[in-house]
């Protein structure tokens, strides 16, 4: 176990997926993060803390979220890849920056991890209630990439990947763990710097005063800069045109809000992560993500035993909802899709919305505090098969 030239943990670790995150982060290319202690988030910016003098990052513990939320944006304009990291109350102190972050195209990260709620609710135990919180959390219409892990392993996989999607969209990307996950200790393997994909940061070359911040390019994303590159230019929330000034006007907003959302929403086939397991024979099939979808994975196991033709798909990316893997589903023999879940019915809704009366929908809702008994998700499968 050792750090490569650019500071990359190489090697075989036994790490929670709070340390995991953060050395996602830095293998990324991370270099700044913002950040207010709560639980049971604080161990991912304990070890950027702590790592980031070697790797030449720098954190700063700010006076609460809402300055964390932003004080990450300008370091991204100053040229830095940055994060910050938080649990569902800090998140929504958070929620105006988020929006900030889609309407002047900052790319960032906001990790989440996950704790019972509403309010103080149960700190040291898991949830997984923000899920629309994620998704709509600020004010109007907006689009953006979450990710789930359910593994120490996928909290390193998918922060990173949460960056380079951030770079590659340049859009604010949540990356959503639970405490479970968080706190869940497990074999982790970092590989050596030059495996690991890393999209690096789309700076123009055009000159100054030919650069445009908001132009769409590729895939309708406009090219960025740097401070220091000699560029002249203006960032705003307004709702603004392709120089960045505001102009107050329903063609200029029609133009704008459009393509944020259809930048993301038109992605949405290149962005689905995801797992399935036991599908070709599927009438029935699990939906989880996240520390839930390990039960699942029980559940669907005993269900198979006991004769159910039951399969497995566990989302990696729940935003933007892949709205054609349930197509997929359905173009088969499936006709019941169960969705257990640590919250009282979030993302079932976004399933039965894209199913459109063509299965049931069985939602095992939950409040939190544990995760599911396999038995109560075994019971869901059989009564669905029948």
């Amino acid at each position: 176990m050792q750090a490569d030239r650019i500071g990359v943990l190489t090697g075989v670790h036994f790490i929670d997926g709070d340390f995991a995150a953060a050395e996602g982060a830095i293998a990324a290319g991370c270099r700044f993060a913002a950040g207010y202690p709560i639980t049971p988030s604080t161990e991912v910016v304990e070890r950027l803390a702590s790592r980031f003098p070697f790797v030449g990052g720098l954190f700063i513990q700010m006076e609460d979220e809402i300055a964390s939320s932003i004080a990450i944006q300008g370091a991204v304009w100053a040229g830095a890849k940055a994060i910050t990291v938080s649990s569902g109350p800090g998140i929504s102190l958070m929620a105006e920056h988020i929006g900030y972050a889609a309407m002047t195209e900052t790319p960032c990260v906001f990790v989440n991890v996950q704790r019972g709620g509403p309010s103080t609710g149960l700190p040291t135990l898991p949830g997984q209630a923000d899920v629309m919180q994620a998704r709509w959390g600020s004010h109007g219409d907006y689009a953006i990439i979450a990710l789930c892990p359910n593994s120490p392993q996928e909290a390193f996989d998918l922060a990173v990947t949460a960056f380079n999607f951030a770079e590659r969209y340049r859009s604010p990307v949540m990356l959503l763990l639970d405490e479970c996950i968080g706190h869940m200790l497990e074999k982790v393997v970092i590989p050596p710097a030059d495996e690991i994909e890393v999209v690096p940061r789309r700076l123009t070359e055009k000159k100054p005063g030919d650069y445009l911040p908001y132009l769409p390019g590729d895939n309708m994303v406009p090219e960025m800069v740097k401070a220091g590159m000699g560029h002249r230019f203006h960032i705003t929330g307004l709702t603004h045109d392709e120089r960045g000034y505001p102009v107050m006007t329903a063609a200029a907003q029609e133009k704008l809000v459009r393509r944020l959302v259809d930048k993301i929403r038109l992605a949405s086939r290149d962005l689905a992560l995801y797992e399935a397991r036991w599908l070709d024979d599927a009438e029935v099939v699990v939906l989880s993500y996240g520390i839930t979808s390990r039960v699942v994975h029980r559940a669907v196991e005993v269900a198979r035993e006991r004769g159910a033709k039951v399969g497995q798909l566990r989302l990696k990316t729940i935003w933007p909802f892949p709205e054609h893997l349930i197509d997929q589903l359905l173009g088969g023999r499936v006709r019941s899709i169960v969705v257990p879940e640590l919250n009282l019915g979030q993302l079932v809704l976004e399933v039965e919305r894209t199913t459109r009366g063509r299965a049931k929908v069985v939602p095992i809702g939950h409040a939190g505090g544990t995760v599911h008994e396999v038995g109560v998700i075994v019971e869901a499968i059989l009564e669905a098969a029948k």
